[in-house]
């Protein structure tokens, strides 16, 4: 009997506990979010068609300094690495010897003028005497002669004296140019001898100006041709100014420079290709006042070709690829992404990429192209595009597209 209650029990309890708690909804889930992606129109800018050439350095002179005489060296006047300016002496060689050279010489000169007095008198005495019959004409012609050679001696020795003078001066060793001195390959005490085999004193550059050299291929060279007789007036190659006389701008950077930001102008340009290569050399000229740049730099140089025109660039992060295509994503109606294949250019020192061509519809500086977030985003789905500001942007029809940057 109370065994048959306590069922009765359970029976109740149950559903009492039902309508206790009461019969839960489930709830509804929230709809997904949307994937946020960073968008910005493209932008134009005037361009020039550019080539780009590995090229160096060279000072505009250098010049091995060298002892034209022999002597030992007395003193070295520079500090290795010092700047110098024409003339400054950079050598003193023991001048001793020279001087002693000039001295004897002009004792032989005093020697050769005094027999030549002497033999001036013996031609004015032998003169009067002759025509009393003291003296004979052979004695008269004879004194002359003596008058003459001493002549002729005194003005070999001047000669002679002259060129010990030289080497006089020859034992200042100058700076023949305005440059930088290397170091002194020699110092006090060694003996230097003269000639073109003998060592090396040391080596002297110029700074300022400094020139850049290039080689340039012969089918870029075609091309410059080509641009250059397609221009309107556009004179033959042997009508036209010579290389310095245009003034062609190039630019150039250092292996630590951001892009190519220093500025020469072009003034050679070899007169033959060179079979070996297909190049032909050309150089440019800048001033150097600062020294900024050293002889044997490696550079990287620009030089424009044709007239600058206005071009569409994207950035490169917004470039994708697909096998051999190049693409980027853009917002179509209601901010659905779209494919846009392109043809891309060069890329430019500020990371943007110059488009050349679409395949298909044409990309232009009004259109939204997703710049962050692009593993987010799906072809024909819709995104949420944020400006680079993180402000909510529009693309297609559903939203009025802001006006492109343009910068020049």
């Amino acid at each position: 009997m109370g065994r048959g209650v306590s069922s009765c029990g359970w029976l109740v309890v149950v559903p009492m506990a039902c309508l206790a708690w009461g019969c839960a909804k489930p709830k509804e889930l929230p709809k997904p979010s949307l994937p946020r992606v960073t968008v910005a129109h493209p932008i134009t800018r005037e361009l020039t068609e550019e080539s780009e050439f590995g090229g160096w350095l060279a000072a505009s002179a250098s010049v091995d300094v060298r002892a034209r005489v022999r002597g030992h060296i007395d003193k070295v006047h520079f500090k290795d690495g010092d700047l110098v300016t024409k003339g400054q002496s950079l050598f003193t060689l023991d001048p001793r010897p020279f001087q002693s050279q000039i001295d004897q010489s002009k004792a032989q000169i005093r020697a050769f003028e005094a027999q030549k007095v002497a033999a001036e008198k013996d031609v004015a005495r032998y003169t009067a005497l002759i025509q009393s019959g003291g003296a004979t004409k052979q004695q008269l012609e004879k004194a002359e002669a003596d008058v003459k050679v001493y002549d002729a001696q005194v003005a070999a020795q001047t000669e002679v004296m002259r060129e010990q003078q030289l080497n006089l001066e020859f034992s200042e060793v100058t700076s023949p140019i305005d440059g930088r001195i290397s170091k002194a390959m020699l110092t006090e005490g060694n003996l230097v001898n003269a000639g073109g085999s003998d060592p090396l004193l040391t080596n002297v550059v110029a700074i300022s100006p400094i020139y850049v050299y290039f080689n340039v291929d012969e089918r870029t060279l075609q091309r410059w041709q080509k641009l250059l007789s397609a221009e309107p007036g556009g004179k033959p190659t042997a009508e036209r100014p010579t290389v310095r006389e245009q003034k062609i701008p190039i630019h150039f950077g250092l292996d630590t420079d951001e892009g190519v930001p220093h500025e020469a102008v072009l003034d050679f340009a070899d007169n033959q290709i060179d079979p070996a290569t297909g190049t032909v050399e050309a150089r440019g000229v800048i001033d150097n006042q600062d020294r900024k740049f050293l002889p044997g730099e490696r550079v990287n140089v620009r030089i424009g070709i044709g007239k600058p025109y206005q071009g569409l660039l994207v950035p490169e992060s917004a470039i994708l690829s697909d096998q051999e295509k190049k693409y980027v994503l853009v917002l179509g109606k209601d901010n659905i992404v779209l494919r846009r294949d392109i043809k891309p250019g060069r890329l430019l020192d500020d990371g943007y990429r110059v488009v050349l061509a679409n395949d298909g519809e044409p990309l232009t500086p009004a259109d939204w192209i997703i710049t962050l977030g692009l593993q987010r985003a799906r072809v024909n789905d819709p995104v949420e595009p944020l400006d680079a500001d993180g402000q909510a942007v529009g693309g297609g029809s559903t939203t009025p597209a802001a006006k492109p940057a343009s910068e020049k």
